[in-house]
């Protein structure tokens, strides 16, 4: 993937609702002005939500979600109707998109009832509606007052044409009208420096990157220090240290992957801001003070417990690999014997037995939006289960979670007091791992 162009997480999500045949995709190859969804006159064509990538001007980028008809029949129809309505979790702001010939009110049925229970779910999830009144070049009058349909959902509407493109505009200053204003944080890293600040990102080589590549979030890290005029130096953990030896100054910041923690802390010193990509993309794509809330809850693991790991995206696992290996090694030495673990990967929501874990561990959400990752948390917490992130849990491991916290006071409050009880626990919390106690004593926690 290119610096330059945007990933699927850092774009609007919009989601287009409505009946089998309202127009949908249609109103997708509108706003696009392109033929990117198959347009037929068969009820039912798109039958899952297809995501798609592409840019609406003068909008941005954004994912489009295509769903199944939300009048959708039988059994088959009951499990899309569900997935259709799942996708509110993904999404930023819903498009209802309405044929005024469909629902007529005849023989007593409510003229907008479909239509009703997707404003009713959009409500409840916090996601503002528009309704997209389509066909205009087939009807007029009554059918197309506006008035009276948004009156009747109780949502803005605007009329259109998607055959024709008619009215397409208005649609898109309803869209940046009501699109959500925090729907991605406005930045990554910018807000912790200045232009013309030095930053270091200690980056190993990943094997479970293409070869040639950088990983996400460290593309992103770097073009965000270069979009705030500051300085990005990218240099492997074995050359930390030369580097700030031989620098006329000291760095504002050091950002490392979590993979090498200990050996970071360890030659950045301790007036100098340090933290991770992890926990940087905890606080962008979440809410990092609920992440270190969390990480109480893994002094408190005990043999027997169980832990829910949830990666965000499929990726083929390596020998050695984070979330299914190291993790799980790390959690059963700090609960003094066995714990078992259970892995969700993809970009579902989390399963709905989560009573059955005394922790979620989530990825970094590199390939997750906001809203997606808000949504997760707000799965475990409504569920009472803690959750964390790799990057807080690894620091907490490893005995520098208080330091990578530093520069975010809120996030740093939520882990108590920092006295020296804490500080106790945490050097003998580092004192159970056999693979890294050796050098525990070199680093100041």
């Amino acid at each position: 993937m290119s610096l330059n162009t945007t990933p699927r997480g850092q774009r609007l999500h919009i989601a287009i609702f409505g009946r089998r045949n309202a127009g949908k995709s249609s109103l997708i190859n509108a706003l696009t002005n392109q033929d990117v969804a198959i347009v037929s006159d068969v009820p039912g064509t798109t039958t899952d939500p297809v995501y798609k990538s592409m840019e609406i001007l003068p909008i941005g980028p954004v994912v489009i979600i295509d769903t199944a008809g939300i009048d959708d029949t039988g059994e088959l129809g009951e499990l899309r109707i569900r997935k259709t309505l799942d996708v509110f979790k993904k999404a930023d702001l819903a498009l209802l998109v309405v044929d005024p010939g469909q629902g007529s009110g005849a023989d007593g049925e409510d003229r907008y009832g479909y239509e009703r229970e997707v404003v009713a779910r959009a409500r409840n999830e916090n996601v503002n509606v528009i309704g997209v009144i389509n066909k205009a070049d087939l009807y007029a009058g009554q059918d197309l007052d506006v008035s009276a349909w948004s009156g009747g959902l109780g949502i803005p509407c605007v009329a259109v044409s998607a055959l024709k493109r008619q009215g397409i505009e208005e649609l898109k200053r309803l869209i940046v009208q009501f699109a959500p204003k925090d729907w991605t944080a406005p930045t990554i890293v910018g807000d912790l420096i200045a232009p013309g600040d030095l930053v270091i990102l200690v980056i190993p080589i990943d094997k479970a990157a293409p070869r040639g590549r950088l990983i996400l979030p460290q593309q992103q890290v770097i073009r965000d220090v270069l979009e705030s005029d500051a300085v990005a130096v990218m240099v492997k953990e074995r050359e930390l240290r030369h580097v700030m030896e031989n620098l006329a100054g000291k760095p504002r910041l050091v950002i490392t992957d979590s993979s090498v923690f200990m050996k970071a802390a360890a030659d950045t010193p301790q007036d100098v801001l340090f933290t991770s990509f992890s926990i940087l993309f905890a606080r962008f794509k979440g809410d990092l003070v609920a992440l270190a809330a969390g990480i109480r809850a893994v002094d408190d693991l005990k043999p027997g417990d169980r832990v829910l790991i949830a990666e965000a995206c499929t990726h083929h696992a390596v020998e050695d690999d984070i979330g299914r290996v190291k993790i799980p090694r790390w959690l059963r030495q700090a609960a003094g014997g066995d714990i078992t673990f259970d892995v969700v990967s993809g970009g579902d929501m989390l399963p709905e037995n989560l009573n059955d874990y005394k922790l979620v561990v989530h990825c970094g959400a590199c390939m997750l939006n906001r809203r997606e990752m808000l949504s997760r948390i707000m799965q475990a917490q409504g569920a009472g289960v803690p959750i964390v992130n790799y990057g807080v849990l690894m620091a907490h491991i490893h005995g520098v979670l208080r330091r990578a916290l530093s520069p975010f006071p809120a996030a740093l409050a939520a882990l108590g007091t920092g006295g020296e009880e804490d500080e106790a626990a945490e050097l003998e919390l580092l004192k159970k791992m056999p693979l890294v106690s050796q050098i525990a004593g070199k680093i100041k926690i």
